[in-house]
């Protein structure tokens, strides 16, 4: 059976809104639910980025399913800190949280004032990141001069069972890579080809673990409200991603952006009132064997989309083969 998760939007809401959102999510039959990690959000008309690990303490202790969140320790955060965060969620909720690590976007990093590395460089840190992490959570004293510099570093308070460090990716490239390290993987939803190519790649490289789609898409009772809401809520979604790595600004992507029509939009994820068809599409993930699926409404008004798709699609998707 495919899990399916609720993906709560911190750029969108703010955090109370997401919690009361996450406890509706659960009591509408999602499996699981995940949250991004911003210190900005996309765009200036989304307005909000509260501090996903404090929002995660309270969601878990709100809630019995198991919850994650996307991150980008090696600059806004000190890998030796998120170490020591993971290990606490893990040891006071057993069993229910993971950590998917990815390589950051300028939006979110610029903020230290250090400057932005290449894409080569960020990947070469994600490395050594990972490394002290793991060392960490494994329960070693850990030092490290290279590009993530660490002074005798040890976490004193760990879980029984260390919580799942996956790897946040895009490319096939960087998921053959991430297969040496992850214990899962988690990427945004592509083409039905890109994504048996970028789980092909995960798998033939030794990649263990859970394989998770993160689907952007949006639902109202009517086309023209479900078109709208795309493109006043997710017209970044037209910037490609290696620019999306390198803006640094809400209003840089708000530029960006500006004259893009809503069709545009609609071009780059489902926008459909009818909930059947976007389970059409979610079965079609489904079935190239992703062990889970997390959706994202992009709309603000989460209530009504967890109750429709709660009836009208969740049940079918769940019972979907892999």
């Amino acid at each position: 059976m495919t899990t399916v998760g609720f993906h709560a939007s911190h750029e969108q809401l703010p955090p109370s809104r997401l919690l009361e959102a996450v406890r509706l999510a659960e009591q509408a039959g999602f499996d699981a639910a995940m949250c991004s990690d911003h210190f900005e959000p996309w765009s200036v008309r989304q307005g909000h980025s509260g501090y996903a690990w404090s929002w995660l303490a309270a969601a878990l202790e709100a809630t019995r399913f198991s919850l994650g969140v996307v991150t980008a320790p090696g600059q806004r955060y000190h890998p030796a800190v998120a170490a020591q965060k993971v290990a606490t969620l893990a040891e006071m909720y057993p069993g229910r949280f993971w950590a998917a690590i990815g390589s950051g976007e300028a939006i979110n990093e610029h903020i230290t004032g250090d400057r932005w590395p290449e894409k080569d460089e960020r990947d070469a840190r994600l490395v050594e990141t990972v490394d002290v992490m793991r060392r960490l959570l494994a329960g070693e004293q850990v030092s490290a001069d290279g590009r993530i510099r660490v002074d005798r570093a040890r976490i004193w308070s760990l879980p029984d069972s260390p919580a799942p460090l996956f790897a946040a990716a895009v490319s096939t490239e960087t998921a053959r890579e991430a297969a040496a390290w992850a214990d899962g993987v988690i990427t945004v939803d592509q083409s039905p080809d890109e994504l048996r190519a970028f789980i092909d790649a995960y798998r033939d490289a030794g990649g263990r673990g859970p394989v998770s789609v993160q689907v952007h898409l949006s639902w109202a009772p009517t086309e023209d409200e479900a078109l709208a809401i795309a493109h006043e809520q997710w017209r970044q979604s037209l910037v490609p991603a290696h620019l999306a790595w390198e803006l640094d600004t809400p209003e840089a992507f708000d530029e960006r952006t500006a004259e893009v029509s809503a069709e545009q939009v609609a071009e780059t994820l489902p926008v459909f009132a009818d909930p059947g068809r976007h389970l059409e599409h979610l079965v079609a993930i489904a079935e190239l064997g992703v062990d889970r699926i997390y959706l994202h409404h992009v709309g603000t008004e989460q209530a009504a989309f967890i109750d429709a798709f709660g009836e009208h699609v969740l049940p079918a998707l769940k019972e979907v083969e892999r």
